[in-house]
């Protein structure tokens, strides 16, 4: 990896999102932890996938390997951009999007997008948007009935730290909250469950005790090695703990 505050594998960030760029580019060279965390959640991606907050493709490119025809999102054009020199050349990626799923005029301005979708996937993302309610509602409109949400946010209020402040981010969640938002929002809950507990201690330690702002890059290679053991750990508590919780609901 380059210096992760300027480049990473070649691409060039333009800083306007410094913290998220440096915590993206940490976690890309998570391969152990990414492959996990799409392991996690393949059961229940099926067809076109629409990514919302695709970032720089650290999940992305576990939809397109799979072979799912895929559309990625981003709000951010740096992002985009990136996506699209990492992806252009998989013959099942079907488009780069600027999507803002609290647009208000969300029917109007992607009229073109509704009921397209059979899986829409967002990781690490709900918990960046204010209005997260409608957000969901808006998920409901793109999928095609029988489509799939699958949403992954970061856990418990009181883990809340300077990590979060430093990514924007407006909350974190239980599993009931974001069982409760998603079926609010017509969505049948077919799965949910807490995930990564061993990372709960990380994330005190670091963000609350330490007081870091960014995810230190060495603290997530060692992470990454000890994935297998982590895992284990996981099936052991019986995803009843995590450090984030997974829900995902069906359009019926």
């Amino acid at each position: 990896m380059t210096n992760i505050n300027n480049t990473i594998d070649g691409f060039q960030f333009d800083g306007s999102d410094p913290i998220g760029e440096k915590t993206l580019a940490a976690i890309s060279a998570a391969d152990k932890f990414n492959q996990w965390m799409y392991d996690t959640i393949k059961p229940f991606v099926k067809g076109h996938v629409f990514e919302v907050g695709s970032g720089i493709g650290n999940i992305s490119q576990h939809f397109l390997l799979n072979g799912n025809p895929t559309t990625l999102t981003d709000l951010r054009q740096t992002y985009c951009d990136i996506l699209d020199q990492k992806f252009r050349n998989f013959p099942n990626l079907k488009g780069i999007l600027k999507v803002n799923l609290t647009h208000p005029n969300f029917d109007t301005a992607y009229a073109h997008l509704l009921g397209t979708y059979d899986s829409i996937v967002a990781m690490n993302v709900v918990e960046h948007i204010e209005n997260d309610s409608l957000a969901l509602h808006n998920c409901y409109k793109l999928l095609a009935k029988g489509g799939h949400v699958i949403i992954l946010v970061p856990a418990y209020q009181w883990l809340y730290n300077k990590f979060d402040k430093g990514l924007e981010h407006f909350r974190r969640y239980t599993k009931s909250k974001l069982t409760d938002i998603i079926a609010k929002n017509g969505f049948e809950i077919i799965h949910n469950q807490y995930f990564n507990f061993v990372g709960i201690a990380g994330w005190f330690v670091t963000g609350s005790l330490l007081k870091k702002e960014t995810i230190p890059e060495g603290q997530m290679g060692l992470y990454n090695t000890l994935v297998p053991a982590i895992k284990i750990i996981d099936k052991v508590v019986m995803n009843t703990m995590g450090l984030s919780t997974i829900c995902v609901g069906k359009k019926n």
